[in-house]
């Protein structure tokens, strides 16, 4: 593994794709309440607000305890996957300032994972339709046994790029995903998209990734603890 005594920290990113490098909240906000009024049930905002970073075994089983019929969680999360793939081929867009930052790391040779509690086939219809964006590892929600707030999503990136995640820098705007980070040993840079997230030891937060630069990042292993 990489480690201090080479070129400046950080030795990787690590990005989070729903919320962090694109809006797909208001997408996945607009499926589950269509889905939920197909199924004789109400959604609102603050609902969502609650599964903002989860699993999708942990949306679907939620989602199906409000329906307003009998349904089963493993079809309430084979019709999201289905409806929000298509919704991303179509609409995704990427935030402001994340290829640019991809662009910067690139040409740095830092290495980039995107690491998302995300089924694969989502991850895929967003690369798909965002290309090129290039990233040297991708771990998905159904990848990994235990998603997001554990640790092991991002333990398997960093291990999968060959360094040392306290030497990492993890981009999240969920606190699901913030601790998923947080325990993994990963400096965290937070962009909160709907839940609050304060700053803390080895996190920082920001408005936006229009704030986020490679100098940006390097300086939060020397100027912030």
């Amino acid at each position: 593994m990489k480690n201090a005594a080479a070129t400046p920290p950080p030795y990787a990113v690590l990005f989070d794709m729903d919320g962090v490098l694109v809006d797909t909240e208001p997408l996945w906000f607009a499926t589950e309440t269509e889905l939920l009024e197909e199924l004789g049930g109400s959604w609102t905002a603050d609902d969502h607000a609650l599964l903002v970073g989860s699993a999708l075994q942990v949306s679907s089983a939620f989602i199906a305890n409000r329906a307003g019929a009998p349904v089963r969680a493993e079809d309430v999360a084979a019709e999201l996957v289905e409806r929000m793939a298509k919704t991303l081929r179509e609409r995704a867009v990427l935030h402001e300032g994340a290829r640019r930052l991809l662009g910067e790391l690139e040409a740095a040779a830092i290495p980039r994972a995107l690491v998302s509690s995300s089924h694969q086939v989502l991850v895929d219809a967003v690369l798909d339709a965002l290309a090129p964006l290039h990233f040297d590892v991708v771990i998905s929600g159904d990848a990994v046994e235990h998603n997001k707030p554990h640790p092991e999503p991002y333990l398997r990136a960093a291990t999968a790029l060959g360094v040392d995640p306290r030497w990492t820098v993890a981009l999240e705007d969920s606190p699901v995903g913030v601790e998923a980070a947080q325990r993994a040993g990963c400096w965290v840079v937070a962009i909160p998209s709907v839940a609050p997230i304060d700053p803390a030891p080895r996190r920082a937060v920001v408005t936006s990734l229009t704030e986020v630069t490679l100098d940006f990042l390097r300086s939060l292993f020397f100027t912030r603890g």
